[in-house]
């Protein structure tokens, strides 16, 4: 795996090789998604979402600068080390069509990977930088003041009390159906 080092000037003049200096938090979140930037593990929903490392280092390159055109020499020299015998438009290419199947995208109708034609790639979703977050996001339910959101729909907290014991009762007459059934007289 390329060590995917970053080196910046520091205002002192000396240089930093931090390999995170660019993002300001732990954890980045778009759309429904959130990448570990430490760990390098992108989660979609709060479930993990397999991706290969070199995948994974474009994803990088491109929340490293949201919105500005990512050159593709700029992801060449990043995911290969100078000299590698390959064919850089060709894995380039590819590295970003993987990456675009991992996030659901398309270069049609691009919601995270833009192609910016001649030049590069750049990353079009918003991107919220956050030092912790609750991987447990695959629950499908989230509080909004008084409303809670269920599967995309907003509920007042009465008719989800009404509803959660309306299932209470649905199941226990069907309890009661079963016993009475198999305690029936033959």
């Amino acid at each position: 795996m390329n060590s995917g080092v970053v080196t910046a000037k520091l205002p002192d003049g000396k240089q930093s090789t931090n390999r995170y200096e660019p993002f300001p938090s732990r954890y980045a979140r778009f759309g429904t998604f959130c990448l570990d930037i430490e760990r390098q593990e992108l989660f979609q929903s709060g479930t993990k979402v397999r991706m290969q490392a070199k995948v994974c280092e474009a994803l990088l390159a491109l929340l490293e600068k949201p919105g500005e055109v990512v050159t593709r020499e700029a992801l060449r020299a990043r995911l290969w080390p100078e000299g590698t015998q390959i064919n850089y438009d060709a894995n380039v290419n590819t590295t970003v069509n993987k990456l675009r199947q991992v996030l659901g995208d398309s270069p049609e109708q691009p919601t995270f990977v833009e192609t910016i034609p001649r030049k590069g790639y750049s990353f079009a979703g918003r991107v919220d930088y956050v030092e912790r977050v609750d991987l447990a996001l695959g629950n499908p339910a989230r509080i909004k003041g008084n409303k809670i959101a269920f599967f995309g729909f907003d509920y007042s907290w009465k008719w989800l009390t009404v509803t959660m014991v309306a299932l209470v009762i649905a199941g226990m007459l069907f309890g009661a159906a079963v016993v009475l059934y198999e305690n029936r007289p033959i």
